[in-house]
């Protein structure tokens, strides 16, 4: 069981330092990734700063293993923000086929990466963040 934990700790680590340098790229060009901001929703480049510093905070707490409960959550409702309010619009509006599939790549993506953070999120029993006695 012991070599569990280990392969599950590096998981954990690797997707940790994933996120923390998409974080840094949001803070490094925000004025590339305002383009995906939808047109809805003011406030415009902030969100890149606002979704860099999420990145970060949740990659720091994945390291450290602290909050990893809540801030798996914190990042589960983001990347589902990015789903419905990016991904989808992006595929179902695409004017060409390339566009089509980078979309289609980033909505499996991103589920992808919430299924990963809701196992974390699942295995954080310990953190005593429980929204139910049956979490």
């Amino acid at each position: 069981m012991k070599h569990y934990h280990i392969i599950s700790r590096i998981a954990i680590y690797m997707l940790s330092v994933v996120l923390i340098v998409f974080g840094i790229f949001h803070f490094l060009y925000p004025r590339d990734l305002f383009v995906y901001v939808p047109v809805f929703m003011v406030g415009g480049i902030l969100y890149a700063y606002i979704v860099g510093s999420l990145f970060v905070v949740v990659g720091l707490s994945f390291l450290t293993n602290q909050y990893v409960k809540f801030t798996s959550y914190l990042l589960v409702v983001l990347m589902l923000v990015f789903i419905l309010s990016i991904h989808v619009p992006n595929y179902l509006n695409a004017g060409n086929r390339d566009t089509e599939m980078a979309a289609l790549i980033n909505i499996l993506k991103d589920t992808a990466i919430m299924g990963f953070v809701l196992h974390i999120a699942a295995g954080a029993h310990h953190q005593h963040l429980h929204f139910e006695e049956s979490d």
